[in-house]
């Protein structure tokens, strides 16, 4: 299950913080303006019914006929908001105004406010009590404006919530800029780079989080010198003892006349053979995996490739190995030894396992150094795991299964391309290791 990111998450949790917020600020702020609304209310219907009650008593009493009941006429058509009734000591209407339910006007033994049915209602007396005034307002009136004054307070959120999430987003965004920073630093450092991280311009929150990475990368550092060093030292120590041992070996093979004994002298010294290449294999995958490999200033590589193949050749009895240079320089920024590594590696591979014990050495104009050997065409799987350390294509294979191994190492810390090809491209069979070895590695769109 994915897990949201930190930045949805946040924005999710302020956009919901600040609409709870919002809707509690405008419960309070209606909860008070219908308090504050309501004694207004009052107060304007309180003054009304003064009002109206001071020029009822004057009608009243400038009346010749008592206990007459009049209705006002209106001036024009109008609602009314407030109504009233004016009544004598025995309760008969005297007044009323024109849309007033006089059965719906209770008459109440003591003035002030009172509530009856969806009404109300604010009696006052004058007259010694003899004339009593009831004026009534709706309350349906005064829910209706704390209806629109909530609406107004609310409303609001249709806009504030959208605005909200992209002011948020976009805060955020600016917020996690130096987090972003940090994983592109960590995303640069590669697989074969523990170079500490950089501090500065980190925020305090990230700054120990830096720290922490940079002393793993010092533990992880030391961890590989320790074993790459073990390995080297290994090996080397090894190789007096070996060569010794290979001595007495030879010795006794030339001494011997027991054919018993000279066969198990040849084949210790096979064994010994073996395990001395193997010695050779591990010193240069601890130098592959551990030295520099980059040159600060570009050099022609095409020496280094023809002194190898020259040297293959004196050594391997006059192996048939085609070489193939460019007459133009070809610069390439890795160390020359580690072109050497990877080239004896690539020959010895391509002589070991071709078919006729020859070699072809190709070096283009573009960098890439082309290793071939005539073979059966390998399978797909086999070819996808020859760079696997120990890996051979068959159990009855020679070598200790590192050369590819370790070309894929200098490859892989110095940036290059390794292609393995089978069968050779244009052809039906063969092998073919091709390395680029030209300026920008990174970059080489035209793959052999």
């Amino acid at each position: 299950m994915r897990v949201p990111s930190l930045r949805l998450r946040a924005v999710l949790a302020l956009s919901l913080g600040i609409t709870v917020l919002w809707l509690a600020a405008a419960a309070l702020t209606l909860h008070i303006l219908t308090r504050e609304m309501g004694e207004v209310f009052d107060s304007a219907l309180q003054e009304t019914g003064q009002r109206v009650l001071q020029l009822a008593v004057v009608d009243v009493l400038s009346r010749e006929e008592e206990g007459l009941s009049q209705t006002i006429a209106p001036l024009g058509a109008h609602g009314e908001f407030f109504t009233y009734v004016v009544r004598d000591e025995l309760g008969r209407v005297l007044l009323a105004s024109h849309t007033a339910d006089t059965a719906l006007f209770p008459v109440q033994p003591e003035a002030g406010f009172f509530n009856a049915g969806d009404l109300r209602f604010y009696q006052e007396s004058a007259v010694q009590g003899t004339i009593t005034l009831t004026i009534a307002e709706p309350l349906a009136h005064r829910r209706e404006i704390a209806r629109e004054v909530g609406l107004g307070l609310t409303l609001p959120l249709l806009a504030m919530i959208p605005l909200s999430i992209l002011g948020i987003t976009w805060g955020m965004g600016l917020a996690l800029r130096p987090l972003k920073r940090l994983r592109r630093l960590l995303a640069a450092q590669g697989a074969h780079s523990l170079a500490p991280l950089p501090l500065t311009g980190l925020p305090s929150e990230l700054l120990p989080i830096a720290q922490t990475t940079n002393q793993l990368f010092a533990r992880l550092t030391q961890a590989f010198d320790a074993e790459r060093s073990f390995a080297s030292n290994a090996a080397h120590e090894l190789r007096t003892p070996l060569a010794g041992a290979i001595a007495q070996v030879q010795r006794l093979r030339s001494q011997s006349r027991e054919p018993d004994t000279m066969r198990r002298a040849g084949e210790i010294e096979a064994t010994l053979q073996r395990l001395t290449r193997l010695t050779e294999r591990l010193m240069q995958l601890a130098r592959a995996e551990g030295a520099r490999l980059l040159l600060d200033a570009p050099q022609d590589c095409r020496a280094v490739v023809r002194l190898i193949v020259q040297d293959f050749t004196r050594s391997a009895g006059g192996a048939q190995i085609a070489l193939s240079l460019p007459d133009a320089n070809v610069l390439s920024q890795l160390d020359p030894d580690a072109i050497a590594i990877a080239l004896r590696n690539l020959i010895e591979n391509a002589m070991r396992h071709g078919s006729d014990g020859g070699a072809s050495v190709t070096l283009r104009a573009d960098g890439w150094l082309l290793v071939d050997n005539p073979c059966p065409a390998l399978p797909a799987d086999v070819l996808a795991g020859l760079t696997t350390r120990f890996a051979r294509a068959s159990l009855a294979s020679i070598g200790a299964g590192l050369g590819l191994s370790i070309v894929r190492t200098i490859a892989g810390r110095a940036g290059a391309a390794l292609v393995l090809t089978s069968p050779i491209p244009n052809t039906n069979a063969g092998f073919r290791a091709a390395l680029h070895l030209g300026l920008n590695t990174a970059q080489h769109p035209d793959l052999p």
